[in-house]
């Protein structure tokens, strides 16, 4: 039971304090349905009738802890006062005063160095079914991965260790995934499988948030997206904490991101920023000002909001936010062409050839890293990172992962394998829920097939990314496709990217004059003048992007198959 520690043995209730016992049943019942306000309330009238000192401390510690899940600072400020007055500082309240640091100035490093010495210090004999222990953790590993340092990974995964078992199924599964994202045990996605099959009934918006916590570094979001819409429906109804309401906001929003709905992304940010102000929980809105950092990033747009939320994070010594930040500035510095600079950033979150197990944002980052190795002459270290890329776990878990992995493999093959690394990259399994991450390495195989002299097949590739990024706003990688199609002959674009289409007769005409006949030998063979045929040619090389006979081979061959055929096939 989640509130059992702070009550005691509810069964046990002296007749004088049934009052008292009414209220704690309450507050189990309030805060298995998200009602932490309510719970809070009963908190506090449990803890005026509790008749000892060390009982009403551990009430109003309990306030205190949800009052900084629920409401921020001021509903826990007076509370944790008043539990220190009592009886000490309960563990809970050290935890609610861990939370408040990081949501006033204070550093990252400060509070988790708080918690973990009040955990190390704690007479829980790490007593895994201790209520009170389990939320410090909780609340200890966040702070582990806002630190985003390994010595305070190192620190928080020693206090676990020490946990007596049961532990609680929800820390275990956070603290497995998160201690190894790049290459998770296939014991510990199995339990998270099993638990994804069973949250769509789980009333408890705590527990939905977990599960999405431990989904989101594995790129998984999309199985638990109606889960966190139910979370955000119960928060605006006021029937979820606030933090939870805010957690899965910025979860949904990284999800949809990658699904280029970027749009939506913004009215996410706009709401989660309006309500870390009214609400009182200042340091979360960094999720919302990296959200719209990376979607400035990928629009072209200036890097200023990166910029200042890594100033903001270095502030704080909050390593795990600033990794967020530098991944945005990665992909802006892509976008702008600044390889070199885009390099220094990526490789500020993962060095070539590692996913430090801290920071699962490098897996992230990765097809950034890669780009801007091969773009800069790093070649060694582009192949050693894509082959890192390649054995991590998580590709295999992830369609969207995978499809990096591939792609990053792609980017580095030799000219004789182009073709069948693309070829599987872009035949990934749901590759196209991830427009961007697609265009990006269909972006790339268009502009290799034009450097090998391949220009009918590299204009199929280019017309199609640049449809996609045109659509989405990607204007710095729009522009590129649209720059190395003007490369390839094709002096305007089709606005749709499609393939262009030709009428049977053309067709007809553009294949024999490919294989070399002249219009008079054309003319013929199909019972046509050779005017006509050169009025049907005139017709059909503008719409294949060609200003004459030149490339016409090419061109047809770019249209005989779809792309995902042409390319599994190795042609």
């Amino acid at each position: 039971m989640i509130v059992a520690d702070a009550f005691g043995d509810l069964e046990h209730v002296p007749p004088r304090v049934t009052e008292e016992g009414e209220a704690c049943a309450d507050v189990v019942d309030l805060e298995r349905r998200g009602d932490a306000a309510g719970a809070i309330v009963r908190l506090n009238r449990a803890a005026a009738l509790s008749p000892e000192p060390s009982g009403r401390a551990r009430r109003l510690a309990l306030a205190a802890y949800l009052g900084a899940e629920s409401v921020g600072e001021a509903g826990a400020d007076l509370f944790l006062e008043e539990a220190e007055r009592t009886g000490g500082a309960p563990l809970l309240a050290v935890t609610a005063s861990a939370a408040l640091l990081i949501d006033g100035d204070g550093d990252v490093p400060t509070a988790h160095g708080l918690l973990a010495s009040a955990i190390e210090t704690g007479d829980h004999g790490y007593d895994g079914r201790d209520d009170a222990l389990t939320r410090s953790m909780h609340t200890l590993l966040l702070l582990t991965r806002y630190a985003g340092t390994a010595e305070a990974l190192e620190r928080y995964l020693a206090l676990f260790d020490r946990l007596k078992p049961p532990v609680d199924p929800d820390l275990e599964l956070l603290t497995r995934i998160f201690a190894d994202t790049a290459d998770p045990d296939p014991a510990v996605i199995a339990d998270l499988s099993a638990q994804l099959a069973r949250l769509h009934r789980e009333a408890d918006p705590n527990r939905v948030v977990r599960i999405g916590s431990a989904v989101q570094y594995l790129d998984r979001l999309g199985t638990v997206r109606n889960d966190l819409w139910r979370v955000v429906r119960q928060g605006r109804a006021g029937a979820a904490p606030t933090r939870r309401q805010i957690t899965a906001l910025a979860m949904l929003g990284r999800e949809l991101f990658h699904a280029g709905r970027w749009d939506a992304v913004a009215e996410i940010a706009d709401e989660g920023d309006r309500l870390c102000a009214e609400r009182g929980f200042p340091f979360p809105r960094w999720i919302f000002r990296s959200q719209r950092g990376l979607i400035a990033a990928a629009r072209g747009e200036d890097g200023s909001i990166n910029d200042e939320l890594v100033r903001w994070a270095m502030a704080r010594q909050a390593g795990g936010v600033e990794m967020f930040a530098r991944h945005g500035l990665a992909l802006h510095h892509i976008g702008q062409a600044d390889f070199e600079a885009a390099y220094r950033e990526a490789t500020s979150i993962a060095p070539p050839g590692s996913l430090p197990g801290h920071l699962p944002q490098a897996l992230w980052v990765a097809l950034d890293l890669v780009e801007a190795a091969v773009r800069t002459g790093r070649q060694a270290e582009a192949v050693a990172h894509a082959a890192v890329l390649r054995g991590a776990g998580a590709t295999r878990l992830s369609s969207r992962l995978g499809l990096i992995a591939a792609g990053a493999t792609a980017l580095v093959a030799e000219d004789d394998e182009v073709r069948a690394a693309f070829g599987r990259a872009l035949s990934s399994p749901d590759a196209a829920r991830w427009p961007f991450d697609q265009a990006r390495v269909r972006l790339a195989f268009g502009e290799r097939l034009r450097r090998m002299g391949a220009v009918g097949e590299s204009r199929a590739e280019l017309l199609g990314a640049a449809d996609v990024l045109r659509r989405l706003g990607a204007v710095p990688w729009s522009k590129r496709a649209e720059n190395e199609l003007r490369a390839t002959g094709l002096s305007r674009p089709r606005a749709n990217g499609l393939p262009p289409a030709l009428t049977a007769r053309e067709r007809e005409i553009a294949e024999l004059a490919a294989a070399g006949l002249t219009n008079k030998e054309i003319g013929k063979r199909l019972h046509l003048s050779h005017r006509t045929v050169g009025s049907h040619l005139y017709q059909l090389f503008p719409k294949l992007g060609l200003r004459g006979r030149a490339g016409l081979r090419d061109a047809l061959l770019a249209l005989t198959k779809p792309a995902a055929d042409r390319l599994s096939s190795g042609s």
